[in-house]
């Protein structure tokens, strides 16, 4: 079963950081093995065009079936708010809200990110999914890349 990731930025630039490549990389691996797809974002499009040129390339390396193309709507604006309004997060990580609000609309399998300050964190976890659960939608699964290789069966 091909398993749906909703990636954000961290993911693409930790490709290229020596603390995260190697689990990074793997999960790459995994998307050229068509194990896993991407579900990008225009949020995640918007951020990329301020990183450097080999992270803004990267994904250009992969085949187009590698990838689902989701939108920032109206609905997706207005629950990453209630993040907001809800204290999950301050007003300054919105981006960080839009990535979790677009991830739980197009029920994606899980989100991954690196970023264990606003996103991959316990607390915050919590608080994004009583929202959602609050206002009527699924809960999210939210993890690092190093949780979402194959470790197979030994």
């Amino acid at each position: 079963m091909v398993i749906k990731i909703y990636i954000d930025t961290s993911i693409v630039g930790g490709f290229f950081d020596k603390i995260f490549a190697t689990e990074t990389s793997a999960l790459f691996e995994r998307l050229k093995n068509k194990e896993v797809v991407f579900v990008l974002s225009d949020v995640l499009k918007k951020e990329l065009m301020k990183a450097p040129e080999r992270v803004r390339d990267l994904l250009l390396q992969y085949e187009d079936d590698c990838f689902e193309h989701v939108e920032l709507t109206k609905e997706a604006e207005y629950l990453a708010n209630c993040y907001i309004a809800e204290k999950v997060v301050g007003p300054t990580s919105i981006d960080d809200c839009q990535h979790i609000a677009i991830a739980t609309i197009n029920n994606v399998d899980v989100l991954a990110s690196w970023n264990f300050k606003h996103i991959v964190n316990l607390n915050r976890i919590r608080g994004y999914n009583n929202v959602n659960m609050k206002m009527g939608y699924s809960t999210l699964e939210i993890r690092n890349p190093k949780e979402l290789l194959d470790y197979g069966n030994d």
